[in-house]
């Protein structure tokens, strides 16, 4: 069984296989530009998870603090279901399911996409653990964790035919970066990680490492 950060490399050669040297470039400089921007640098570890409800994939509304009645929460948010980066990384956490629960945690996804694209997410890949939509990134501002998407990266996106509006059911071309929080049962974040590089994603077995201490 690989690691998530195998299969990242691996996709990462492959795209540098595949796509242009402009776009490439492209995507770098969005990256660089959003590290210097030093904009949502997310909640940090020590600080209060804020309350919050969000739909899971079928529409039952999920409640953080009645999940953490049951034991710590490993909180993870992603792009959306049409971001490959995101997807190895859920099928990194599926793989460990079993870990996360004996670490007496439960696994939370979140993405900005509706309700209907979080399903079809979680079909596609199996998943097993609680999906959830956050539809304009309500709950990812409240962990300072959204972006604006420049305008020649989203002009890219379209011209490849992917339209992250639609999967988000708005025109706002807003993102939260990718992040993962490790919160005790007394709604404190003990771990955080938040990654301006898309394609940096946190390892699950250090999460879940971290997750068993408490």
């Amino acid at each position: 069984m690989t690691s998530l950060f195998e299969d990242i490399k691996q996709l990462k050669e492959q795209f540098k296989q595949n796509a242009s040297e402009k776009k490439q470039q492209l995507y770098a400089k969005a990256t660089r530009e959003l590290e210097e921007s030093q904009k949502a640098l997310g909640l940090e570890k020590g600080d209060q998870v804020p309350e919050f409800q969000l739909p899971d994939a079928t529409g039952e509304i999920i409640s953080i603090m009645d999940t953490l009645e049951d034991g710590l929460v490993i909180l993870t948010f992603y792009r959306g279901g049409w971001c490959p980066y995101c997807n190895l990384e859920l099928n990194a956490y599926q793989r460990e399911l079993q870990a996360v629960k004996d670490a007496g945690a439960t696994l939370i996804a979140i993405s900005p996409e509706t309700p209907d694209a979080s399903l079809s997410t979680k079909e596609k890949n199996a998943l097993e653990f609680i999906v959830l939509s956050d539809k304009d990134n309500i709950v990812a501002k409240k962990f300072d964790l959204v972006f604006s998407m420049p305008d020649y990266l989203i002009e890219m996106y379209q011209q490849s035919g992917l339209d992250v509006a639609s999967h988000n059911g708005n025109q706002d071309w807003e993102l939260p970066k990718p992040a993962t929080f490790v919160i005790n049962t007394a709604g404190k974040i003990v771990f955080a990680e938040v990654n301006s590089d898309y394609t940096q994603r946190t390892e699950p077995a250090k999460v879940i490492e971290i997750a068993s201490k408490y």
